[in-house]
């Protein structure tokens, strides 16, 4: 049983933490997790110009303060209720067996309410950061399974007309000399919303037959390509036995 004098100590020191506690989670306000997102502690506004190590820094610096935030108000909660214990009279009791706890637990964790044997189990917390919600496949939800899976425009198209005004990367990442820097995203010249150039002048009815040819400027652009490198198709000729070529080779 514990004295008088040991109880009041073990009183003092635990008010003293509650307020060592309370304190420090309004200084840093809660870790800065009341603010909306992560740059708003960073004094930034978006992630589109920063490099991703830096925003793999900012997201496990968010991870750790939301630990730290946990372990903050998990130690308030058993300081609440070990103080609470004391004003009813029931601290250094089990709350499971209603045994007498040890002196040497209780000084060694003022906190406690329970004993050795009933000591409740550690649970891991899945509380994540809400960042790493996009922490999934390339570009989202638009993966090549899913259903709806948008082939004229999906986020991989968003993205590369996103990067056009520029990213982190620098001239000095790519091989091929990259004449500015709104060109130094993945594949600047791919076609957005369409996959092969022939999409843009070749149609078809809905039983996929009566293919029709559109003229227009890309159609004209597809043929010079193909005439100067002397093919029939931008993957390279065709079988003899499937189409007559019809690029004309020079007789010498």
């Amino acid at each position: 049983m514990l004295s008088s004098a040991k109880l009041s100590e073990l009183k003092a020191y635990l008010l003293d933490e509650k307020t060592r506690l309370e304190e420090g989670l309004e200084q840093n306000d809660n870790f800065g997790l009341n603010r909306g997102h992560f740059h708003e502690a960073m004094g930034e506004l978006s992630s589109y110009d920063n490099h991703p190590a830096d925003e793999g820094t900012a997201l496990y610096e968010r991870e750790k303060d939301i630990a730290l935030e946990e372990h903050y108000k998990l130690e308030l909660e058993n300081i609440n209720q070990a103080l609470s214990a004391m004003d009813k009279g029931t601290y250094g009791i089990c709350q499971v067996c209603n045994k007498e706890i040890s002196s040497e637990r209780l000084e060694a964790l003022p906190t406690t309410t329970y004993c050795k044997e009933h000591s409740p189990d550690q649970h891991i917390s899945h509380k994540r950061p809400l960042e790493e919600g996009v922490l999934m496949t390339p570009f989202g939800k638009f993966d090549m399974d899913e259903k709806d899976e948008d082939v004229a425009y999906d986020a991989e198209d968003s993205w590369q007309e996103v990067a056009q005004w520029g990213t982190s990367e620098t001239p000095s990442d790519f091989n091929i000399p990259i004449d500015h820097y709104n060109d130094t995203n993945i594949e600047p010249l791919e076609n957005i919303g369409y996959v092969e150039d022939f999409e843009n002048f070749i149609g078809n009815d809905m039983y996929g037959k009566n293919v029709t040819v559109y003229p227009n400027s890309q159609h004209e652009r597809y043929e010079e390509a193909l005439d100067e490198e002397g093919i029939m198709t931008t993957f390279g000729d065709l079988p003899a036995y499937e189409h007559d070529p019809y690029v004309e080779k020079d007789e010498d």
